[in-house]
Parts: C-alpha cells; sequence; structure tokens
C-alpha cells in the first residue's frame, strides 16, 4: 500500500479534486492542512520547494499539483 500524504489549504479547488480522487479510488491519505500548521508548511517546502498547494507526496515521491494521469500511474490506479 503506498504511503500517501497531501498537503493542503480549506480554499483549494485542486485539493479538493485530489481528495475526491483518492476518495473514489479507495486511497488512504493523510492530509496535512497547512492553515494554523507552520510545521506542515515548513514539511511541504523543504520537500517540494514549492508554496502552492496541493503538494503530494507517494512514498517520497513528489507532486505539485493536481495531475490526474500522474496520480494514476503511481498508484497503479486504472
Amino acid at each position: 500500500m503506498a504511503n500517501v500524504k497531501i498537503y493542503t489549504t480549506p480554499t483549494c479547488a485542486y485539493c479538493a479534486m485530489a481528495k475526491e480522487f483518492f476518495g473514489k479510488n479507495d486511497i488512504e491519505y493523510e492530509e496535512r492542512n497547512l492553515v494554523n500548521n507552520p510545521e506542515a508548511r515548513e514539511e511541504m517546502i523543504r520537500k517540494s520547494h514549492q508554496m502552492g498547494v496541493p503538494v503530494i507526496d507517494i512514498n517520497g515521491q513528489i507532486f505539485v499539483g493536481f495531475n490526474r494521469g500522474e496520480l494514476e500511474k503511481a498508484l497503479k490506479v486504472v
């Protein structure tokens, strides 16, 4: 099983799309909401060198933004 972590904010539409994708494909994930969580924000920036969300970490492979095709490949979703 993949270890999936997603860094989000409540107003991010692409974050919502990614979480919906995970739900539809029965992918368990840990959500790290960056609002009022400076540790998660620093962790995300350190991993991705980005400040935009979503940032998705799948077994250490970093994806910036929501790219359904790339996520399907990484998670072996058909």
